[in-house]
């Protein structure tokens, strides 16, 4: 690796996880004064009550280190030669409508986090506002993408270079708007979002180094960096949640990073697990409607049903976070035959 490359990474992943971790000295002290606490879901486990009133909206504070740390990198990149950077227009495209996308998410996700603690109930946005808000930022995105970004052409493993056409848009769409939405699902547990979205961010800083994009490796070194600093206050107890602010900027940002080296096929095993918690809500809503009134599991989405099993939550996120880096290792094994 080119010591440079390195240089800027290393700097980008410390600041980014600083900045995160420091903020929270700060932020959290500043939500409970503002009295910003989650409201706890009447249908979730009982013994989540406790959590009651705990600060949320602290993806705020793994989202201004991963901003902060990108630009600072941006900035650096000013004064370091590296070698191929940014050389042609399409890596500007991709860094920019990255940070965007994920951005974008997370601010979709504080519109619905507000509305929830300014009226104190646990419903913000409604389910169709928050479509249409993702649909729209989804496909601004996708069309930037498919006209400066990629050209429609994205990477199949086993099949190599694919070019889409204009069915790119629609695909992409789906991918974002899925992906936004299962990383939305798994936040229920203490640190369980953060973990498995590190484990999936490290992944993709792996496979980002893999196909020599520095671009896409700064987006994702910052992402991880900054989830360090946030698991520091979201660890079980966690004195800090991240909201929809956090979740939804998660799944905007890993959705952005696999597309950006043009591999999205690639989230099927990375986000294996957020699949899995999907799946489990819609299998357990169809099969109540069914059945008129069984479950499947005993609590959806996944991570509930084995907290009703007995399980604590720092075996949950343990055991969860095991499972995405065994999809994230399919990953990095699929990208060989890309």
């Amino acid at each position: 690796m080119d010591m440079n490359y390195a240089l800027i990474l290393g700097v980008t992943g410390f600041l980014s996880l600083a900045l995160s971790a420091g903020l929270g000295k700060v932020v959290i002290p500043w939500l409970h004064k503002l009295k910003f606490g989650q409201t706890i879901r009447e249908e979730g486990p009982s013994w989540h009550e406790k959590k009651q009133g705990t600060p949320t909206m602290g993806g705020l504070l793994f989202i201004a280190g991963f901003l902060v740390a990108s630009l600072v990198a941006l900035a650096l990149m000013q004064f370091i030669t590296v070698e191929g950077m940014f050389a042609y227009s399409l890596e500007t495209v991709r860094f920019w409508a990255g940070i965007g996308l994920a951005l974008g998410c997370g601010a979709i996700g504080f519109a619905d986090d507000f509305i929830k603690v300014v009226k104190k109930r646990n419903l913000g946005l409604t389910a169709r506002q928050k479509l249409l808000f993702q649909l729209t930022l989804a496909t601004a995105y996708a069309v930037v993408m498919y006209l400066y970004g990629c050209e429609g052409k994205f990477v199949i493993p086993f099949f190599g270079v694919v070019d889409w056409g204009i069915w790119y848009i629609p695909f992409t769409v789906f991918v974002i708007v899925a992906m936004t939405n299962a990383t939305n699902l798994t936040d229920g547990v203490d640190g369980l979002c953060a973990m498995t979205a590190f484990v999936a961010s490290v992944t993709l800083l792996i496979l980002c180094g893999m196909v020599g994009l520095l671009s896409q490796s700064i987006l994702a070194v910052a992402l991880a960096g900054g989830l360090v600093g946030f698991l520091i206050w979201n660890l079980h107890p966690a004195q800090v949640f991240m909201g929809d602010t956090g979740s939804l900027f998660i799944g905007g940002a890993l959705t952005a990073l696999a597309f950006g080296i043009d591999q999205p096929f690639l989230l099927v095993p990375i986000g294996v697990l957020y699949i899995a918690e999907n799946l489990s809500v819609i299998l357990q809503v169809s099969y109540f409607k069914l059945t008129h009134g069984k479950r499947l599991f005993k609590m959806s989405p996944l991570h509930h049903h084995f907290e009703m099993c007995g399980w604590s939550e720092n075996k949950i996120v343990l055991i969860f976070s095991g499972v995405t880096l065994l999809g994230c290792v399919g990953a990095v094994l699929l990208q060989q035959y890309a």
